[in-house]
């Protein structure tokens, strides 16, 4: 059954999105990720253009950090005043971001942008997670299932900077400024890549800010909810490429799917999930860096500037 998406200006079978979705919602279940990373570059795949991708991928992170926040608040495992620090800094960031998206596609730049974006972050970020999870599986085969705790320092250069402010949930009583500059920088990541940001931002709440690993999730997931929603908001308004049809068919989906990958998930050992979820990241990588390099199929093409 084939479905024009009026932004994107494509017709793309409906169960194929529904699929995509579900695909999506498997790989959040399984991984315990909000699989925007991954599901911008898909959309890339099957010929969405990337800045409807990019605002369409942020409106669906919108819902699925809601539900991931009602339970998280039911276990009391919200820092809710380090979450509106960050939403603040959060904010900002997106506001930039889309100034810098909207120079950029004046300048027909944007989806070169958004595409390197992806390779410099997913190789990293994959490269890293690989290499972590290969030691992680290799010290589990000789030590056998136990883990030797991780250990957080419990001072660092950001309790050294002024306008401090307690966090009772965090236990922490540090500088506004850092988690200010944390959410500015996963602000301008939702409005570029279109992704929640958590790949970056659960890290350095744990290793930058100290929070404590408990709460670090779903103080991650109540920041995103304001910044996704302000960043699909200004799209909206600036750029007019949030494609409703297209938010939907991939949300049915990815909450079907994930029910799936959850019930998935617990069939595998953590090490093997994250060996797993690392290769499918240089994966994607990989295909988006091929496409760069590779001459397309369409050397020109013809386009209406507004």
């Amino acid at each position: 059954m084939q479905i024009y998406l009026p932004i994107a200006e494509v017709s793309v079978n409906a169960f194929y999105l529904l699929g995509l979705g579900g695909i999506v919602g498997i790989l959040s279940g399984l991984f315990g990720v909000g699989g925007g990373f991954l599901l911008t570059p898909l959309l890339f795949f099957i010929g969405i253009p990337p800045a409807v991708a990019v605002a369409t991928g942020a409106n669906q992170i919108v819902a699925s950090s809601y539900s991931g926040v009602l339970a998280h608040l039911r276990r009391k495992t919200v820092d809710l005043r380090m979450g509106v620090v960050l939403q603040v800094g959060g904010v900002i960031g997106a506001a930039l971001g889309i100034l810098l998206f909207n120079l950029l596609k004046s300048l027909g730049q944007v989806d070169l942008l958004i595409t390197l974006s992806y390779v410099v972050f997913l190789g990293i970020v994959g490269g890293l997670m690989f290499v972590e999870s290969l030691v992680a599986l290799r010290r589990s085969r000789k030590q056998g299932a136990a883990q030797r705790p991780l250990h957080r320092r419990q001072r660092n250069w950001v309790h050294t900077w002024p306008f401090k402010m307690r966090f009772r949930t965090s236990g922490l009583y540090i500088s506004v400024i850092p988690p200010i500059l944390v959410g500015m920088m996963v602000g301008v990541l939702a409005a570029i890549m279109g992704v929640g940001g958590g790949f970056i931002m659960v890290p350095a709440m744990i290793y930058i800010l100290g929070m404590p690993t408990k709460v670090v999730v779903g103080t991650s997931l109540f920041q995103i909810i304001l910044v996704a929603a302000f960043t699909t908001m200004l799209h909206a308004i600036t750029n007019h490429t949030v494609d409703l049809p297209l938010a939907l068919l991939l949300l049915v989906g990815g909450v079907f799917g994930a029910q799936i990958g959850s019930q998935l998930g617990t069939r595998l050992k953590a090490e093997q999930l994250r060996v797993l979820l690392a290769a499918l990241v240089l994966l994607v990588c990989g295909k988006l860096a091929l496409d760069l390099l590779l001459e397309p199929s369409e050397l020109y093409s013809v386009a209406v500037s507004a």
